[in-house]
């Protein structure tokens, strides 16, 4: 079970990212978005996914990172493979994770939204200690936040055709109420990102 004091998990390791801001004013998180990563593509458990977050990737350590060193992006969470819980933000502050994104007519999911992100690909079987993690840390959300059951999306549902994780292999089962589950993903698709 996790605890949260000023909107960090204690249990989690903490790696302070400098890419957040404020929330809008009187917007309630109310969106957990689920996402995967790989640092470079299909690689695990080295330090390039906190140095991408941190700003300090080098670009010169992999063909790959020349493309993105330069981006600033962030996720309040990552699940390593082993189900360690990383931290980068504090929930109430706003990560950038989701990127050009809608949810149920809402678009900016930044905006409302708690970032996780696992360590994989879309076609590649996540693990049984990152479902634990992953669902330890769903509760703990609902329940400081209000967070509906339901509330629950992949970066590919808030922005279909241009995202595609956590991929087809992400048992959604595992996570997400059986009864939410169509309503959750039907309404999610209404209005998407596109290339930019």
């Amino acid at each position: 079970m996790f605890t949260l004091t000023n909107h960090w998990v204690n249990e989690a390791r903490h790696c302070p990212s400098p890419n957040h801001n404020e929330r809008p004013a009187g917007v309630a998180v109310d969106l957990i978005v689920v996402h995967s990563i790989s640092l470079p593509p299909g690689s695990f458990g080295g330090p390039h996914i906190d140095e991408l977050f941190c700003n300090c990737l080098d670009p010169k350590a992999d063909d790959y990172f020349a493309s993105i060193a330069h981006l600033q992006v962030s996720s309040h969470f990552l699940i390593r493979r082993a189900g360690e819980l990383v931290q980068y933000v504090g929930c109430d502050r706003r990560a950038w994770h989701a990127g050009q994104s809608c949810w149920q007519g809402r678009d900016n999911c930044n905006d409302f939204s708690i970032g996780v992100e696992l360590e994989g690909t879309d076609d590649e079987p996540y693990t049984e200690r990152q479902y634990q993690s992953l669902q330890a840390l769903i509760r703990r959300l609902q329940q400081d936040y209000g967070i509906p059951q339901a509330s629950l999306a992949g970066h590919d549902e808030i922005a279909p055709g241009r995202k595609t994780d956590p991929g087809p292999l992400f048992d959604w089962d595992r996570v997400r109420p059986q009864s939410g589950e169509n309503e959750a993903r039907g309404n999610s698709l209404g209005g998407g990102g596109n290339n930019t």
